[in-house]
This record gives C-alpha cells, structure tokens and sequence, in this order.
C-alpha cells in the first residue's frame, strides 16, 4: 500500500505546488498513514512543505522525471467525478433543497455532525432512484444532518420517511419544513443508545445513515437502520471515508456487514463531500488533530465520503440489539483526525 500512496503523491506533485489539503484528496490512505508517508518524503528530501503548501524539491523533481511519473486529472469534470450528473428533472428539486437546507440549525460538535453539498444530496437520491429504493418506498434515516428526508421527498417518489436524531434542533427544523412543503416526512428525538422502538422495527424498505466512523459507531448506527428493516431484499445506504477508516477498518466493516446478512451491491468511491461552509463543522477546524498536524487552516474541500449500498440477503439480524451506551470510543478512535477532540 505504501508504495501505490508514493505513487499518487508524486504523481500529484508532478504538476506542480498545490494545497495540503489538496494532496490529501489525491490519495487514499488514511489520515494517520499519509502524515506519516508525507513526513518520510520530507525526510527523504524528495518533498517540500511550507505554510500549508507542498511541493516536489529538485531532488524529488528528479525522482519523478527518471520514473516516468505525470500529473493528469482522469476524474470527469462534469459530474466531479461521481458519474452522476444532476438530471433536468432534479434540477428543480436541487434549487427548493438548497433553499431549506439554508435555514439548517448549524452542526454541533457534540454530536459529531457534519452535511454533505447539496448536490452530493440530490446525486444520493437519484442513485436511489436509479437502483429502485424511492418511488413508493419506506425509508428509516438514523441521523439526518444532510437534510436526507427533505431532498428525498421532494421528488414525490417515497411513500414515507422516518428519521430519528438526538438533535431536538433538528428534529424541529424537519418537522417544520415536513409541514410547511405537505412533505410525508416524520422526524423525532430518539437516542441510538436505546433499543429501537417497537414502531421503527421491520417496518422500512431501505435506511440511510452516516455513521460514526470507528467500529463501535458504526455497528451501533448500522445496527438501528438494519432493524428498521422489513427482511430478506430491503436495503441500506451508507457512507464512509477512508481518511478516517483505513484498510483494516473496512475489512471489519464489510465482515459486519456480511455477518448482519448482507451482501455490498454498490460502493461509489469518493461520492460526496463535506463543504467547507459556514454551519459546516469546518467552523471549528482548529481542534481536529489533522490541522493541528499540518499547522495550517483547510483551503480545499478534502473530506470526502465513498458511498455503500447492502442488501439484506436473508434476513438482517443486528449486530447491537439492546442498549449500549456511547462513550469517547464510539465517536473517536486512533483514525479520528477529522473530528474535534
């Protein structure tokens, strides 16, 4: 893996001097491990970083010209990579979203949160649309800091949506804006600490959710959405970054996933991206450890999300059942760089 992470930090350099942030969006590896690939680089002498830029020295210049390494972005620029563009008939749906999703609460880092752009939201939904989970669904959100339930019923296609949040903000705010737009939206203050309540259980086609990224978080909320679920052909969308969950942490996941009864349909490689904006939980940048590593404030919206879908191929049993109560572990792990301390 070291090797393969070199490879797409030189191949990002050859180009030219660019943003920290940016080369961390070039590769994949976690933050841990590219800080520490980073700083070998410079070590070696082959890489330059200074006030939060990097750069090839002429050593490294050198290097990469006798290896035959090129800077070239191969990523499609019309739907930034994703593959899916926003369709005319979402377009209209884009521009009411991003008029409610102004008036959002903003995140509490208490809670962990953080939204996706609005156009990451809406490209969500049309690849639900695409893989049959909307029209005339039931969809159970556990967390809905991206407005999830509102963008999705706006189409007109999901019979109902369910969310549930321990932000009573929020929770108010959905609630709102469900009766303002006569959306089929009903969002309450639950704590995915406690067992599900009996109304939630087997009574949904698809969840959506994106959970804490350490592995107690994620089989806690994965755990909630799966008992949403109806049974054997019901769905679950999630997302995961791997700035934060590294090789090791997806192995663990996918097996979670495999043991609740679940088979990987779809995984969108760096589907989404949480934006650098106001509400965002950019606002209180200066504590997440990986600004205070790099001793320079975000210029580039480097905290991507890849996207899961899993299907249930009997029926879902969860791996947290009853109560389990959220400590320090559940939020923040060795891999937490991008979450306040």
């Amino acid at each position: 893996m070291k090797r393969r992470i070199v490879n797409q930090i030189l191949q990002t350099l050859s180009s030219g001097e660019i943003s920290v942030y940016r080369l961390i969006d070039s590769q994949d590896a976690s933050l841990p491990e590219f800080t520490e690939i980073l700083d070998e680089l410079v070590s070696d002498g082959l890489v330059v970083l200074e006030n939060g830029k990097a750069r090839l020295s002429e050593k490294g210049m050198k290097a990469v010209k006798e290896s035959g390494a090129f800077g070239v972005d191969v990523r499609c620029f019309c739907c930034d990579g994703t593959g899916y563009a926003i369709a005319k008939e979402f377009e209209e749906i884009l521009a009411k979203y991003r008029e409610i999703a102004g008036n959002r609460p903003e995140t509490c880092e208490i809670y962990d949160q953080g939204f996706l752009g609005a156009e990451d939201v809406l490209r969500r939904v049309e690849f639900m649309f695409e893989r049959g989970d909307l029209l005339g669904s039931s969809i159970f959100v556990v967390g809905d800091d991206d407005l999830f339930s509102i963008a999705s019923t706006l189409t007109g296609l999901p019979e109902r949506v369910s969310v549930i949040d321990i932000d009573e903000r929020l929770i108010n705010f959905i609630n709102s804006v469900a009766e303002e737009h006569s959306l089929p939206v009903d969002a309450e203050v639950c704590d995915a600490q406690e067992e599900l309540p009996e109304k939630f259980r087997e009574k949904y086609d698809v969840f959506v959710t994106d959970p804490v990224e350490t592995i107690p978080g994620l089989k806690l909320f994965l755990s909630r959405g799966v008992s949403a679920l109806k049974g054997e052909g019901c769905a679950g969308y999630f997302g995961i970054t791997t700035l934060e969950a590294s090789r090791k942490k997806w192995y663990e996941i996918q097996r979670i996933i495999h043991d609740m009864g679940f088979v990987v349909t779809d995984l969108k490689r760096k589907f989404s991206v949480y934006p650098d904006e106001e509400k965002n939980f950019f606002r209180y940048q200066e504590k997440l450890p990986i600004v205070q590593k790099l001793r320079s404030r975000i210029d580039y919206n480097f905290y991507t999300s890849s996207l899961y879908r899993i299907e249930a191929i009997r029926k879902p049993e969860p791996a947290v059942r009853g109560k389990m109560i959220l400590n320090e572990a559940v939020y923040k792990d060795s891999e937490s760089w991008a979450t306040p301390y």
